[in-house]
């Protein structure tokens, strides 16, 4: 048993250095037609490593022939199928810029989009991946607006465009959680500037209310009384978009503390005190 495990293993490896060795005389060599149907082989065989290897090596011998942006598209698959996406996709960009008429081209540009959305970061990191990989789906969506990959990318930009209110949300409340409430105020007043549609509204709505609270809360005495009546003015946005808000229990507990608090203001105002 022992020794036909063995003839096995030897078997094995011969044939392994047989292909190796024949691999390495077709990329050496210089025979078209042996080096095209190696590549394809390779290919078909999912061996995508040594498949890229080939076609690039072809890539320089068919340059300018009928075979170029066949063998300059295959190479750029392989690369993305063995997962080297960084590589693709500037196969695919340079692809995409030099045949732009080809049969391949429409599949071409959505490898390339997907080798950026690959190369997108979760949304505590870079966002500038993001940004580009948004911006390129939308201009494929544009150029192609019945493209068979419509119901792909929609999703994709849906989630990269949700990271990146996810981002502006967080960074936004990481100064309420460091206690600065006024830069907090202003920070999450400034997410919804630059993104009335934030999918995290509701909670920016919430923190920018409960950051003039604690704002006011914390200020010395001649500026607490505007800085309640700014709390009271984001209490109201946010239980006019949010009648039912999670939130309108707690929100609700401190606004009528606040009245109390502006109403024995003005009493005393009044009274000269």
């Amino acid at each position: 048993m022992k020794g036909k495990i063995l003839f096995a293993l030897l078997a094995a490896l011969l044939l392994s250095s047989s292909c190796a060795s024949q691999f390495h005389k077709v990329m050496n060599g210089s025979d078209l037609s042996a080096k095209y149907q190696m590549a394809f082989d390779l290919f078909n065989a999912k061996k995508f490593a040594k498949a890229a290897e080939m076609f690039e090596s072809l890539s320089l011998m068919t340059k300018g022939t009928a075979q170029d942006d066949t063998v300059q598209y295959y190479w750029a698959l392989s690369n993305y199928n063995y997962g080297d996406f960084i590589t693709a996709e500037s196969n695919l960009s340079q692809f995409i810029s030099t045949f732009p008429v080809s049969a391949f081209i429409e599949d071409a540009k959505y490898l390339r989009i997907d080798c950026l959305y690959r190369g997108t970061y979760r949304y505590q990191l870079d966002p500038l991946p993001t940004y580009k990989a948004i911006s390129e789906m939308e201009i494929f969506l544009r150029e192609n607006p019945d493209s068979q990959y419509r119901d792909v990318i929609e999703p994709l930009i849906d989630e990269l465009k949700g990271r990146l209110e996810l981002k502006a949300y967080k960074s936004a409340h990481l100064y309420y959680h460091m206690e600065d409430y006024l830069a907090a105020h202003h920070a999450l007043k400034n997410v919804l500037r630059d993104n009335a549609d934030n999918r995290y509204r509701e909670d920016v709505l919430y923190y920018t209310a409960m950051s003039a609270y604690k704002l006011a809360l914390n200020s010395i005495p001649e500026k607490q009384h505007e800085r309640y009546l700014v709390f009271v003015d984001d209490y109201l946005n946010i239980i006019g978009e949010y009648p039912d808000t999670k939130y309108r229990k707690e929100l609700d507990r401190i606004y009528d503390k606040v009245q109390k608090i502006l109403k024995k203001d003005n009493t005393d105002t009044e009274n000269g005190n």
